[in-house]
């Protein structure tokens, strides 16, 4: 080893759940050092172009995440890098938050710096030191050699379950069965597009779109998405297993980004597949440009003006905890005692093999309940799970893997890890009952 830090909390992941995570451990006291393996934070929303945020609200409009990850929201309105949340013109959902990455990149610096995090970028976590069930250090290689980070608690924002997989806790992958995983899309961003142009299309062709688009309310709404064309998307007879056109607008005026691509079939965790992946979806951004700007009205000149770093990922593993949150959990809007955020995002699955998206709405109150038992793997009993790896079934991940789902559970995972250190005692050995009383001081909405 040529170097070894010391931490109490080491948060692996600089992605929405990895920031939150951080920057909730440093803000409880904690010494807290963050590892990303890229030079920039955000995760999937920024090195995958991931956009808007959906959803901080439930179907009727009434917020249920706060916290971090509104505070967030604020500082990039008051950077003029967001409208804050605005209407869902393809009526998916009631909000969604559009925000510039490079400015979010920036803000989330200042707000780990605030907090006292100590951020190792450039830096790729590739082994776990584990001793009776305890995670002692993680090994970093970096361009400088290797360091190990030692810490007391430690927390999984990896997406993909790095660290628990390499610490030996159980993980799963994939939906029962055949193990496959929601599709992975290349998403990537046009200039030029006439926007104005479109929405007329949109009032005059109603049917040529997704059947909850509020069209009573949108010539006077700004338009912020769009799903359809549907006539277009079958008319070309791309060689893309999906059944539509989606995309979402901003940040610039004539700007929008494209959620249209779909690769199926390849694991996330594998590097091969991984590379065939980013193959296959460079490939069809360039097709799908080209059909947006020679077939859809008001992409005329449109252009391409970037591609994600990397391709986005919806699903790979995920821990195997001491609760998998349930599809009926969610649909019914269950409540729990413990209780450490909640989401009013409908289940939302892309389907692995298919053409479609199957999608199930909450039903009670609009929202449901994540349990802080979802954040604690089996086995190893120093580490939390944030964000997309936390412990669901395939079909209820389909909502929790959602951005502020992600930042709200990041944001609790972190405060437990700094009670738990301040308290010198375990994760599961956390009095919910104290847990969230932090978070509702910290602005999250448990009720």
């Amino acid at each position: 080893m040529n170097k070894t830090i010391e931490a109490d909390v080491v948060v692996c992941g600089g992605g929405p759940a990895g920031i939150n995570a951080a920057i909730a451990a440093g803000r409880g006291g904690a010494r807290t050092v963050l590892v990303e393996r890229y030079g920039f934070l955000g995760g999937m929303s920024t090195a995958a172009l991931v956009y808007p945020w959906m959803t901080f609200h439930t179907a009727d409009g009434r917020q249920v995440i706060g916290g971090i990850a509104q505070e967030i929201v604020d500082r990039l309105m008051q950077a003029g890098a967001s409208p804050g949340h605005v209407r869902d013109t393809v009526g998916f959902v009631h909000t969604i938050t559009p925000y510039h990455p490079e400015v979010y990149k920036v803000v989330a610096l200042d707000m780990l710096k605030e907090a006292g995090v100590r951020l190792l970028a450039h830096s790729f976590v590739d082994e776990a030191r584990v001793r009776d069930d305890t995670i002692e250090s993680v090994r970093l290689t970096t361009k400088t050699g290797k360091i190990e980070v030692k810490g007391r608690l430690f927390v999984d924002t990896t997406g993909d379950a790095d660290l628990a997989y390499l610490s030996g806790a159980p993980c799963l992958q994939g939906r029962d069965g055949d193990k496959l995983t929601q599709p992975m899309t290349m998403k990537f961003r046009m200039r030029g597009v006439d926007l104005e142009r479109v929405k007329r299309y949109m009032l005059d062709h109603p049917d040529e779109f997704y059947k909850k688009t509020p069209f009573a309310e949108l010539d006077r709404l700004p338009l912020s998405g769009v799903l359809g064309f549907y006539k277009h998307w079958k008319e070309a007879n791309l060689p893309i297993n999906r059944d539509q056109v989606l995309f979402f607008t901003g940040p610039a005026e004539d700007e929008v980004l494209v959620n249209t691509t779909r690769v199926q079939g390849l694991d996330g965790t594998d590097v091969e597949h991984l590379t065939e992946a980013e193959d296959a979806g460079r490939r069809q951004v360039l097709m799908v440009a080209e059909f947006m700007r020679s077939r859809l009205p008001g992409f005329e000149k449109a252009s391409i003006s970037s591609v994600g770093a990397q391709i986005g990922i919806r699903e790979t593993r995920r821990i195997d905890g001491v609760y998998a949150l349930q599809v009926d959990d969610v649909v019914q809007g269950r409540r729990f005692d413990d209780v450490i955020a909640r989401s009013g995002y409908p289940i939302d699955i892309h389907d692995p093999s298919g053409k479609g998206v199957t999608a199930a709405w909450v039903q009670g109150d609009g929202a449901y309940d994540i349990p802080f038992r979802c954040l604690l793997p089996k086995r190893i009993a120093n580490l939390l799970a944030g964000g997309r790896c936390i412990s669901t079934s395939h079909e209820a991940l389909a909502t929790t893997r959602l951005t502020p789902s992600c930042m709200a559970t990041g944001q609790a995972a972190g405060t437990a890890a700094a009670i738990a250190v301040k308290r010198g005692i375990m994760p599961a050995d956390v009095d919910t009952d104290e847990l969230q009383a932090e978070l509702a001081k910290a602005g999250a909405m448990l009720k």
